[in-house]
């Protein structure tokens, strides 16, 4: 940890605000989105599907929203779009704890997922930008800060909760208000990115940037790629929690195998990611990094098959040990496939980008992955179904460990053949003078 600190203080004051910015933003998330659901299935009462809509339509805001948040902090700067994002979180949290009736509960959830939407292309770029050269460090920092605040916001949120859930909503709402004020005062301002201008001076419309973005296909194939990615890595809340409590019931030998698992995956990163982060750069190029990171996560859903060939004994410590290790395992190698993947993956979004419109590039990209975990968590769904209506226990990690590879085998096709390489870089705006 010492090393981790020696490098946060090494960079930039704006740097190290946003990642302790990210931890905040996650540990004020966290303390309240995990209770949300039993908060309005129990104490408001409502249907399952109503829960279900509400939980969706924040979700569904934030994806479809990403790449208008990024074309905004280009074209405004990156520094109004976070506190605008902060400030919309703010209110958004407040509703939650407040409101009663369900229009409200949906236009409460549909602004925290419009604020995640205005600050995270904002500040990736920002970072990115500030962070210079030194990028694939800044973003592995980044990650460390990111998971802190997962680790730590449902433990908050649990205390919180226990006292009454409002409490919980409006202390996570005067988080980011705090948060928000801070960017006010701390946060320097970054000038809006000048390739929306025409050599005119007149700006470049929308739709005109848009066609360029998916017109850039090495970007393109780059973010379809990398969405099994986010895939594979959201299986942590997903389908290892279901099998967990498949095996060991919901009583609290199962609840304790699935905090094993945010464990297992959260301190992994917080404790190794920069020094895997270091050992990755000085040895791999991003491409083959990116691969090994993928072909991790595939391979990180080979433990699980040898549960599914053999029965567990009805009792005992060897039960439970076979119950909560082969997942604990999973969820450790998904975390060091994303240790190493993600700082690789967020300087490669940059230089794909060819340093233009960078905010806007992450906003695509957060979309088209948005909709890959839509896609993928339904077809995992599906074949656990399937899979247990078959007696065929074994096809869901097949599938995931398949889909690990196959992405594994796009991305080292698209390194060898240099499409991960920068782009050529273009004409800039030229500045008009008086």
């Amino acid at each position: 940890m010492r090393g981790t600190l020696a490098q946060f203080r090494g960079y930039e004051r704006s740097t190290r605000l946003l990642m302790v910015n990210q931890f905040t933003i996650n540990l004020g998330f966290y303390m309240l989105m995990p209770y949300l659901a039993a908060h309005l299935a129990g104490p408001l009462g409502l249907a399952g599907w109503l829960v279900g809509l509400i939980l969706g339509v924040r979700n569904f805001t934030q994806q479809g929203m990403f790449l208008v948040g990024g074309t905004l902090a280009d074209r405004l700067g990156c520094k109004p779009l976070i506190i605008a994002g902060l400030a919309l979180r703010t209110a958004g949290f407040a509703m939650l704890g407040l409101a009663q009736s369900v229009p409200a509960l949906i236009a409460a959830s549909a602004a925290t997922g419009l604020a995640g939407a205005l600050f995270n292309p904002a500040t990736r770029a920002y970072l990115a930008a500030d962070a210079g050269e030194r990028r694939v460090e800044a973003f592995a920092l980044f990650n460390v800060f990111y998971q802190a605040g997962i680790l730590l916001g449902p433990l908050v949120g649990m205390v919180l909760t226990g006292i009454d859930f409002r409490i919980t909503c409006l202390t996570a709402a005067g988080v980011f208000a705090v948060l928000g004020a801070v960017q006010i005062r701390a946060l320097p301002a970054r000038a809006p990115d000048d390739s929306t201008a025409r050599k005119d001076g007149r700006p470049q419309s929308v739709a005109a940037q848009w066609r360029g973005i998916l017109a850039n296909r090495p970007f393109v194939l780059f973010s379809l790629a990398m969405t099994g990615s986010y895939v594979l890595s959201f299986q942590v809340y997903l389908a290892l929690p279901l099998e967990v409590r498949r095996l060991g019931g919901d009583g609290d030998g199962g609840t304790a195998a699935v905090a094993v698992l945010f464990a297992v995956s959260g301190l992994a990163t917080v404790l190794g990611q920069t020094r895997v982060t270091a050992w990755c750069k000085g040895r791999l190029s991003p491409g083959r990094a990116l691969t090994w990171g993928l072909l991790t996560m595939g391979v990180a859903f080979a433990p699980l098959l040898p549960m599914t060939a053999a029965p567990l004994p009805e009792s005992g410590i060897v039960r439970w040990l076979l119950i909560a290790a082969p997942p604990a395992l999973c969820a450790l190698l998904l975390a060091l496939g994303t240790m190493i993947a993600y700082p690789f993956e967020m300087d490669t979004v940059v230089r794909l980008s060819g340093k233009r419109l960078v905010a806007t590039h992450y906003g695509l990209y957060n979309t088209i992955c948005g909709i890959g975990i839509t896609v993928g968590n339904l077809a995992t769904g599906a074949a656990l179904d399937a899979s247990r209506a078959a007696g065929l226990s074994a096809l869901p990690w097949i599938a995931l460990l398949t889909l690990g590879l196959g992405c594994a085998a796009a991305v080292y096709g698209l390194h060898r053949t240099g499409r991960l390489a920068s782009p050529a870089p273009a004409g800039r705006a030229e500045p008009i003078t008086a």
